[in-house]
């Protein structure tokens, strides 16, 4: 619902940009200031603006409908950096000329050379970030668990995360991802959450996908949580339109993480070889929409053995203190993205304990990473995409 109320000031906001797009381009040069170049550059620029909608609402043909959401996720975050720009320039030309009394602001030379310094900020702001969400960054960590675990004194952890299969990451992402992967020759790999990108049907080639998420090399094996996106659910712009509860969970997700040998820990534990406990929850959001129970880290962990290591997977670091109380010795995390675009990578540090990096609660080490893939804005500025290498000690 509240993307309908939040649609008149889109349009507002467009009409905001556009005309400033005409002021500067017909300072620049009299053919843009003709009628028939800025009916197209409307046309041009309103196809683009609509490319969230449309590409929510025309589902077949397929081909259409791919093409149009991938439209909408590259102008979301090139929208998001126009209008960041020109407000911020806008505000500073107010300030010039009615605080400071500045002459020269009104000038057609000085508009006409802050816009084509703002049209070159965006351009490279935009494809560095398309660019930089291919580039997938390996961030190392090294903890030490005062527990012993079976005789081993050190192993090595792969920590992904939101990965969000979809429109903006298939099968030439996954190889880069599961590359990375195997050439830290890990022990263990992690994915805590946010395998898909609320649609199965959304990410192509599949079968390369499967073929390069099976060729992951690990001693003890891939283990997964879901995430809050790991749901069969509509989304527009961020808001999503949910269906029936039953409708929600796509039984294909969980059979595509059996094809690929990943194993699925939704509240529940497993242990390792006789060495370590790993456990993982259930998403608390992803609960809410299915009406499921969701049990606290104490009820997961009552019945094991806390002498040996407990390592934690849970998609959202939420309950730092609850799961340090229940035991546990790990705790790894997902969702913020760290903000995956400036300014967001700012704003995040304000609404989570620990929005990425390291934190130790107690005797627990919980890391949360900044996610191997993207939603929504198709790139990354001022975050990396980025797999954790973990190399945890225990006692000898």
């Amino acid at each position: 619902m509240a993307a309908f109320f939040i649609a008149p000031f889109y349009v507002f906001i467009n009409i905001y940009i556009v005309r400033w797009m005409f002021l500067w381009m017909g300072s620049c040069h009299y053919l843009f200031q003709t009628h028939i170049f800025r009916i197209v550059f409307a046309g041009v620029y309103i196809l683009l603006a609509t490319s969230l909608l449309t590409g929510f609402l025309i589902q077949k043909p397929l081909w259409l409908h791919r093409f149009l959401k991938n439209v909408g996720n590259y102008f979301l975050g090139t929208f998001l950096y126009i209008l960041l720009v020109i407000i911020t320039v806008d505000a500073g030309r107010l300030i010039l000329k009615y605080l400071f009394h500045v002459s020269w602001i009104g000038t057609r030379i000085a508009f006409v050379t802050t816009g084509l310094i703002c049209f070159l900020l965006i351009l490279f702001l935009s494809a560095y970030g398309i660019i930089h969400t291919t580039q997938v960054k390996v961030t190392p960590y090294e903890v030490t668990v005062d527990k012993k675990a079976g005789g081993i004194n050190s192993m090595k952890i792969v920590l992904a995360a939101d990965l969000h299969l979809g429109y903006s990451a298939g099968a030439r992402h996954t190889e880069r991802l599961v590359k990375k992967i195997n050439a830290e020759h890990p022990d263990l790999v992690c994915i805590a959450g946010d395998i898909f990108d609320n649609e199965y049907d959304a990410f192509d080639h599949s079968g390369r996908v499967k073929a390069a998420l099976r060729s992951i090399e690990s001693t003890y094996g891939v283990y997964a949580c879901w995430g809050n996106h790991d749901l069969n659910e509509p989304i527009l712009a961020g808001f999503t339109f949910a269906n029936d509860s039953s409708e929600l969970e796509d039984e294909r997700m969980k059979d595509f993480l059996d094809d690929c040998g990943i194993h699925l820990l939704d509240d529940s534990s497993t242990l390792i070889d006789g060495k370590f406990y790993l456990v993982g929850r259930k998403d608390p959001s992803r609960s809410k929409k299915l009406l499921e129970t969701r049990k606290t880290p104490a009820q997961l962990t009552e019945k094991l053995d806390r002498s040996k290591p407990i390592i934690f997977i849970d998609h959202q670091p939420k309950e730092l203190e609850e799961i340090s109380q229940a035991g546990a010795d790990l705790d790894l995390c997902g969702h913020t993205h760290n903000g995956q675009i400036f300014p967001g990578s700012l704003a995040i540090r304000f609404f989570w304990e620990n929005s990425c990096g390291y934190l130790k609660k107690g005797d627990m080490h919980n890391i949360v990473t900044s996610g191997a893939g993207v939603w929504g804005p198709n790139m990354r500025v001022g975050t990396d995409s980025e797999i954790c290498s973990i190399t945890v000690h225990f006692s000898s």
